[in-house]
């Protein structure tokens, strides 16, 4: 989704205006993916940065929105893993960019220490255009214990003019001096009304909107995202039974991280139906039936342990057929199968 006003869904709108009329240096907002986190955090450093700013956050129109538009702000430091900062479009430190330029390193999906680093020494400098200074952190549960800690001093001892978002999906991943540091702020989940309603207006048509706010697990961010990959509902609801088929075309479209996760979906609801709890991202109808608890218990470990090595895989090829045999002998196990979670192949031996 883009970061500007323009897409600007109400419940950010909502949750902006409130935290702008509240005082703070660090605001740590929080809770699951898909509900805006990164969007809100531009939000409140638009207007901390805006040269006239409203209660209902930046003009939109003035040097400081232009300059953090076209991602060039002087008094603007944004901290995000490398292959993130180059998806939005935020330039890398030369450095950076050079050794990823000349293939000495690869971009990192981690906050780079040195990246901190840099911005520790940007809270420190003097402010460019007299508004203060502002440093967003997102994911922030994307930096580790040497990252956070290079931050925690300028957090407990921060220069008068710079103030700090950290936006997370995993917030009790982050250090607790952390997140003591931080007024914390709950992500609104919002109805299932005004999420259809923003899906429609972003384009996405009336009767997919539903089904795929349903594949998303109810989270709006990720269901736009979901839209506009182009895969249709109709290809989502047939899922569940191509994967129990062993139809590798299923997934064909999918990197092996994204494989994982639809995955993880099925398994989840699955479980659920097992207990006579109410799927989440499938409808009930598009499920087939399901094995043993014992089974996809053990379908669910080998999938999380998959899950963290899937983006390094020796063979995405060979990885996906590897995931969908792993779920179609699932799905077919006896109740006392031992077979359903073998291991998936991701990396060199």
């Amino acid at each position: 989704m883009s970061d500007t006003a323009s897409a600007l869904a109400p419940w950010i709108a909502a949750q902006r205006t409130r935290l702008l009329a509240q005082r703070g240096h660090a605001w740590l907002l929080q809770g699951p993916s898909g509900l805006g986190q990164y969007a809100l955090g531009m939000e409140l450093v638009r207007a901390w940065l805006c040269d006239t700013p409203t209660a209902q956050g930046a003009c939109g129109q003035c040097a400081s929105c232009h300059a953090i538009e076209v991602r060039t702000h002087a008094d603007l430091c944004v901290l995000m893993p490398e292959v993130q900062m180059m998806a939005l479009g935020w330039p890398l430190s030369e450095k950076a960019q050079a050794d990823i330029d000349d293939k000495k390193r690869k971009p990192s999906r981690e906050i780079r220490v040195e990246a901190m680093r840099d911005a520790v020494e940007f809270a420190q400098r003097t402010s460019a255009r007299g508004r203060g200074k502002a440093v967003l952190v997102y994911p922030a549960e994307q930096m580790n214990h040497v990252t956070a800690n290079a931050l925690l001093k300028t957090l407990e001892e921060p220069p008068g003019d710079v103030r700090f978002v950290l936006a997370s999906e995993a917030a009790h991943q982050l250090l607790p001096t952390i997140r003591s540091r931080c007024l914390g702020h709950t992500m609104l989940w919002p109805a299932e009304d005004e999420m259809l309603a923003w899906l429609h207006a972003q384009g996405v048509a009336a009767p997919a909107a539903p089904a795929f706010l349903r594949a998303a697990g109810g989270r709006p961010d990720d269901a736009l995202a979901l839209a506009q990959s182009g895969r249709s509902p109709q290809a989502w609801s047939a899922l569940p039974q191509a994967v129990a088929r062993g139809d590798v075309t299923a997934l064909a479209d999918l990197s092996p991280v994204q494989a994982v996760d639809v995955l993880q979906k099925l398994c989840h609801d699955l479980l659920a139906a097992s207990v006579g709890a109410a799927p989440r991202y499938f409808a009930p109808a598009d499920l087939p039936p399901p094995p043993a608890i014992a089974a996809l218990t053990r379908w669910s470990r080998a999938l999380a342990k998959t899950a963290r090595t899937a983006d390094h895989p020796f063979n995405a090829g060979l990885m996906l057929e590897a995931l969908v045999a792993q779920a179609r002998n699932t799905l077919h196990s006896k109740p006392t199968a031992a077979h359903a979670g073998h291991t998936v192949p991701t990396s060199h031996p």
